[in-house]
């Protein structure tokens, strides 16, 4: 068990919602006799749940700090909608409108941030407000119609990685992004074993990396093949790939920027950062701005796979990207969560919609369903950190809190 934990790097319970994820994704391939794994219903589920999980990232800034964010799916289907109209009614180039809606954004995020960090109103009294602002706004400006998007924007939101070169059997865009992913986890597995024993004094034996290496090198090779092998004209999805980029970006500036750090020492005691010279109106400024420019970037993908910008767009998308945060793990008081985990609990939503949609399972079970998983989820986090309590995963392999 020892072994186990070393190679987990020592916290085996930060994978708890890796298994939860890897089991659900068993589970409801075995029920619907192989209908889950396959590449249409992946590239599907991940482009169509691309949107939600960009919306998590923001939100996990949000809720580290302490405050909560209602008015990301209001903001996203207005600025959506704008976007569309502005393209329609002034005959503007595509990229043009895309420019102008996140402007909007940023806009909506600064007016927001500025009630939170200038006025001191609650981020959640502040975006419930903006919430029903937005929301009534997008069905006022579109007169409770569609609009028409660019056609460019397919691309975007429904399109996929091209073809080029030799055949090799699978898509060769998927085939490379597969290989680079493997290579940069080698590199990083690599380095770390390089740094192991500068605190310790003592370096992490060989077995370790290799170990990591060649399972996570199995499982990215095996979604390079399940996302490269689909039908002509198929690959992975360009939502898909737009997310990834968003993620090293914001797992960057997250673990690895003064900003960062700034947004994590707010949520764990914003007196004690403010004392150590942090600048906590400032953070809350930037983080509630962060948030609806992925929001508008989000309703800008959704509106490109849908072809067209709709009043009710972006209704009730805050609860799923609340939802991904939780139960990725992050701390309902704030300080806690990363943009790893965040994006595992969003999968876990992804793939429960995903499983019970295969199944025949309704809109209103689903709810229900996804509803426990999330109090499941919290209890869990709350249990676990009970002073002086063993967590669940802790009792099973012996570990102490």
């Amino acid at each position: 068990m020892k072994k186990l934990k070393k190679v987990l790097s020592g916290d085996i319970r930060q994978y708890t919602m890796v298994v939860a994820l890897a089991a659900l994704i068993l589970v409801f391939n075995i029920i619907s006799g192989g209908k889950m794994l396959t590449p249409s219903n992946f590239q599907n589920l991940l482009s169509g749940n691309a949107y939600v999980l960009i919306l998590a990232l923001g939100m996990l800034m949000v809720i580290v700090i302490g405050q909560i964010d209602l008015s990301v799916g209001s903001v996203a289907g207005f600025s959506g909608m704008v976007m569309a109209i502005v393209a329609r009614d002034f005959n503007l180039p595509w990229w043009l409108a895309v420019l102008i809606a996140i402007a909007i954004g940023l806009l909506v995020g600064a007016w927001q941030g500025f009630f939170l960090s200038k006025l001191n109103i609650p981020g959640f009294i502040t975006t419930l407000g903006g919430m029903m602002i937005f929301r009534g706004a997008v069905i006022w400006i579109s007169g409770s119609i569609s609009v028409p998007a660019p056609s460019e924007l397919k691309f975007f939101g429904a399109g996929y990685l091209p073809e080029w070169g030799p055949n090799t059997g699978l898509n060769n865009s998927t085939l490379l992004l597969g290989i680079i992913g493997i290579l940069v986890y080698v590199i990083k597995q690599i380095n770390t074993y390089k740094h192991s024993g500068d605190i310790t004094g003592e370096r992490d034996p060989i077995w370790v990396p290799i170990i990591r290496i060649a399972v996570v090198g199995s499982v990215i090779g095996y979604f390079t093949y399940l996302f490269g092998s689909g039908r002509p004209g198929t690959s992975f999805p360009v939502p898909g790939l737009i997310l990834l980029v968003l993620i090293l970006i914001y797992h960057t500036i997250t673990q690895r920027t003064t900003f960062g750090r700034h947004v994590y020492a707010v949520g764990g005691n914003k007196n004690a950062a403010a004392l150590s010279g942090v600048n906590v109106k400032k953070v809350y400024f930037l983080t509630m701005m962060n948030m609806s420019m992925l929001a508008t970037i989000a309703g800008i993908l959704f509106v490109g796979r849908s072809t067209s910008a709709g009043p009710a767009d972006g209704t009730s998308w805050e609860m799923d990207a609340i939802a991904s945060v939780f139960i990725g793990g992050a701390a309902v008081s704030g300080g806690v969560g990363t943009i790893l985990a965040t994006m595992v609990g969003g999968l876990v939503m992804a793939v429960l919609n995903n499983g019970l949609m295969i199944m025949g399972v309704g809109a209103d079970k689903t709810q229900v369903i996804k509803g426990f998983v999330l109090l499941a989820a919290v209890a869990f986090d709350v249990y676990s950190k009970k002073n002086g309590k063993d967590s669940i995963i802790g009792r099973i392999f012996g570990k102490k809190k």
